[in-house]
């Protein structure tokens, strides 16, 4: 795991050195440019297929959201009842998640701010990974699965970049610059090869194109 703990880091510092703001004003309602726009609107439908493979009413079910972002996938699970708890690797990210949910929420939802794969967070009956996973290898993928796997009951829901001519080409750009001096590279990743690693469990769900937006849900069961 020692690629995963290296990646995560990188993560960890691009959103709280420098994308923070970004993300807080995509994921509100304020004007952004025509590009971020779509990637707004991708990332909107990817959500909503996401949770179209749970069930609609959520009481009782324990769920982690895992790189919770600020928070719009957490507020619409707690929304359908569910205990949530909302993980990102970025402090200042979990902060806009815990001042934007709405109030009558609260009691349904715990923020933390650390690893998603901790096994502290506890058992779930549902995991969601929204384009958390989309930094790391697929040998990564494969661990983080196994792991939290062991801890749910019924699937994990997420997101990777699929391996497509246009993301690789950004993904091959990306490279020929100082791993320093640049933010995390998405990685692309065929279905077959992440079947290899995951096994039968794991299935394609539906791809969302959307403008820069270019992701696909899995779903993993363990």
């Amino acid at each position: 795991m020692n690629d995963y703990v290296t990646t995560r880091a990188r993560v960890e510092d691009y959103f709280d050195r420098s994308a923070t703001k970004v993300w807080e004003r995509l994921t509100s309602d304020a004007q952004v440019s025509r590009i971020r726009q779509t990637v707004r609107e991708g990332r909107d439908r990817m959500r909503a297929i996401m949770l179209d493979r749970l069930p609609k009413d959520l009481n009782g079910a324990r769920i982690l959201d895992a790189g919770c972002g600020t928070g719009l996938m957490t507020a619409e699970l707690a929304a359908r009842g569910a205990e949530v708890v909302a993980v990102d690797i970025s402090p200042q990210l979990i902060s806009i998640a815990d001042q934007r949910l709405d109030a009558n929420l609260r009691q349904r939802v715990r923020f933390v701010a650390g690893d998603m794969t901790d096994d502290a967070h506890g058992s779930f009956d549902f995991v969601m990974a929204m384009d958390s996973l989309i930094y790391y290898r697929a040998e990564d993928i494969g661990s983080v699965l196994s792991r939290l796997g062991a801890r749910t009951d019924s699937a994990i829901v997420f997101t990777v970049a699929p391996r497509t001519p246009f993301l690789m080409t950004f993904f091959t750009a990306g490279k020929l610059f100082p791993r320093a001096d640049r933010s995390p590279t998405m990685i692309p990743h065929a279905f077959a090869q992440l079947a290899k690693i995951a096994g039968p469990g794991l299935t394609k769900v539906s791809r969302v194109s959307r403008g820069f937006y270019i992701s696909e849900c899995l779903e993993y069961r363990p």
